[in-house]
């Protein structure tokens, strides 16, 4: 499980616009401009609930830690959502 979750901390480090916070457990807390969007539109497109607002860290979501398959999944969709954000950022600027 210890090398499971530390694959998909480091993982997450690499998706720009999150920064991973040091955690512990079997969640991992990322800091993420507007928390509410993000687990919202994550959690459509996964399992309700699977991401979430905690209210003691401003600013962050909790991921849970599972299984190397279910990581995966949520790694993916994690980062084809901060993609989107990105892009429809770079739309508005440019």
């Amino acid at each position: 499980m210890f090398e499971d979750r530390e694959r998909f901390f480091s993982r997450l480090s690499t998706v720009n616009g999150l920064v991973t916070m040091p955690s512990l457990g079997g969640w991992i807390l990322v800091c993420v401009e507007d928390p509410s969007d993000l687990a919202r539109k994550v959690n459509r497109r996964t399992e309700p609930g699977t991401v979430s607002v905690p209210r003691q860290v401003k600013g962050a979501v909790r991921l849970p830690v599972r299984s190397p398959k279910e990581n995966e999944a949520l790694f993916s969709v994690i980062r084809e959502v901060m993609e989107l954000r990105t892009a429809s950022v770079r739309r508005v600027v440019g």
